[in-house]
């Protein structure tokens, strides 16, 4: 349990959280009284209490990150940019959008190059870690741009599952978004899968190529309305949401 001693150099609760962006101090303490935070799993009421750097708090369930150098951000990555920060090659890489950020950090995953929309960065390395291992299973969506008219049971193989040369895959969720336009069919996926290339090779499989794909959502994250090409920082609900992720999913 990292509650320090009234003594210690721990910090009062409510100031680590207010300097974490949660609330004001004032707020924080009403908080505390109505027992709505937890300190590394158990829930807090003395106002008086002193928190090690350690602690793993959460309020209202919600994971909060204490350490304040932390970054998040989510970039809608366009098409031609590479997934690494230095390219070997000398293809368009991150560091166009990285180089006026003070701290250095990386990317949450992969994208292909040809593939555009939703990818983190970041330099907390747990985190990366645990939302970037296919192990852990983190949930994505995309939306792909196919040729041919999509039919319902195209839509029933790809969530009973297909059989690809690294073995059988299936979709967590599967549908056919509108109707099918000038040659062409939108499929919304979502799959867990972290493998090479995934769902290209999947649409490509049933017989209908992609000739347009994007990463609407990773795990709690939505791209929205974010433009390509363009960066935020993750507001403080969607860093609670993909903190307390990846502290489940370990």
């Amino acid at each position: 349990m990292n509650i320090a001693d009234p003594a210690s150099e721990g910090e009062r609760l409510q100031k680590v959280l207010a300097a974490a962006g949660v609330a004001s101090r004032r707020v924080v303490e009403q908080m505390i009284v109505e027992g709505r935070i937890e300190v590394d799993g158990r829930i807090v009421t003395e106002l008086g209490t002193r928190i090690l750097p350690e602690a793993r708090v959460r309020v209202d369930g919600t994971a909060v990150q204490l350490d304040t150098t932390k970054r998040y951000l989510m970039l809608n990555k366009p098409t031609g940019v590479v997934s690494t920060m230095a390219d070997e090659q000398g293809r368009p890489d991150l560091r166009r959008f990285t180089d006026e950020i003070e701290e250095r950090v990386y990317n949450v995953g992969r994208l292909d190059a040809e593939t555009s929309g939703l990818l983190v960065l970041t330099n907390d390395g747990e985190l990366a870690h645990v939302l970037a291992h296919p192990s852990f299973g983190v949930e994505k969506t995309y939306v792909a741009k196919v040729r041919g008219a999509v039919d319902q049971r195209t839509i029933r193989r790809l969530l009973d599952g297909v059989e690809l040369e690294d073995g059988e895959i299936r979709a967590d969720a599967a549908r056919v978004v509108g109707r099918p336009s000038q040659g062409h069919s939108m499929v919304e996926l979502t799959l867990h899968s972290g493998r090479n290339r995934i769902v290209r090779r999947m649409l490509d499989h049933v017989g209908h190529p992609v000739a347009e794909l994007v990463r609407r959502s990773f795990g709690p994250l939505h791209l929205g309305t974010l433009r390509s090409g363009s960066m935020r920082e993750l507001t403080t609900m969607e860093r609670g949401a993909l903190l307390t992720l990846a502290r489940s999913a370990r």
